[in-house]
């Protein structure tokens, strides 16, 4: 009896060593190669990170190193002062690009790594990509309206159709962009209402905030006044207006006289227009008006005052021009 318990307490103790052993040359034979896996997966994302952000911030630099706000106030020509302005936006567009690099980036090294340790674990690779591949292929035509958004969300943003802030134009909704995700872009419109507009179904996007926009003032004046007085006028009060620091974030260059808009029996409408900020449109507008008005009324510039034309009235005069009483 005692030696059948020390036969089976030897077979025990030779069991527990020998799967000690092989745990230990697996170990041997396989830990360094997946720390080796480990550790070169790292060094290669810290590489592919520190180079994109490098390669980014040069740009920025190289952005940041031009005076945008004076170029914008001493640039006339259209394709020049949108170039200028476009900078700033192409410095939020950088950053974009690289937090799409280094997610990308990190999704590619950390599924290779992870293959490679599976495969290293004994872990048959075949059945699992096979059965990852019919997956995709079914998910391809389950969720072709996701892909597509998806898709298009990436497109919208390496392409800087528009971003946070921006007011566009997408057909079925129009009004500032509060936020842009791959999938669904979400805008408020004048009225408050939030609207929310796949990707995938966005065909054209007309942008107002990209670059300038053009503020346009028709102001009547009399139908007798003198056009070249009035054009002096107008150039005296844009070039003040250039000059006012008060209007630096609101003007890019000077309130130009674009010529008589419209004549009509009581006055000649006079345009004016002006390159503006991308949301400093209508404030540009009011701030024309206003001091146009000063300058007229110093210069005694007479603006006539437009009757609209009233509606016949529903109690015609009666015979002998007394008008009838109305009805009650």
């Amino acid at each position: 009896m005692l030696s059948s318990r020390l036969v089976v307490t030897a077979g025990s103790t030779s069991t527990g060593q020998t799967f000690w052993q092989s745990v230990g040359d697996w170990i041997t034979r396989n830990a360094l190669i997946i720390v080796a896996t480990l550790v070169v997966s790292f060094v290669i994302w810290w590489l592919l990170v520190r180079v994109i952000r490098r390669v980014t911030n040069q740009a920025k630099n190289r952005l940041d190193a031009q005076d945008r706000p004076g170029q914008a106030r001493g640039v006339e020509g259209t394709q020049e002062l949108t170039a200028v302005l476009m900078s700033q936006r192409r410095e939020q567009r950088f950053e974009a690009i690289a937090q799409l690099l280094r997610s990308i980036t990190t999704f590619s090294i950390v599924t290779l790594a992870l293959l490679i340790i599976l495969g290293q674990l004994g872990v048959n690779m075949a059945p699992l990509l096979a059965s990852a591949g019919v997956i995709g292929v079914a998910l391809g035509f389950g969720a072709q309206t996701l892909v597509k958004d998806f898709l298009s969300g990436i497109f919208l943003v390496l392409e800087d159709q528009f971003g946070v802030g921006d007011v566009v134009d997408l057909g079925p909704a129009t009004g500032t962009v509060e936020e842009v995700t791959l999938r669904v872009t979400r805008i408020r419109d004048l009225s408050g209402v939030v609207w929310y507009v796949r990707n995938g179904e966005i065909l054209r996007v007309a942008n107002r905030s990209q670059g300038w926009t053009m503020a346009i003032v028709d102001v009547p004046i009399a139908y007798n006044e003198d056009l070249d007085r009035v054009r002096r006028i107008v150039e005296e009060v844009g070039v003040r207006m250039d000059g006012d620091p008060a209007y630096d974030g609101i003007l890019f260059g000077t309130p130009t006289y674009a010529g008589v808009e419209s004549v009509s029996g009581d006055a000649v409408f006079v345009r004016v227009t002006a390159k503006a900020a991308p949301d400093q449109q209508m404030s540009a507008g009011r701030a024309l008006r206003e001091q146009l008005k000063l300058a007229f009324d110093k210069a005694g510039v007479r603006v006539p005052v437009l009757v609209r034309q009233n509606l016949p009235s529903a109690n015609p005069p009666a015979a002998g021009g007394s008008a009838a009483p109305p009805r009650i």
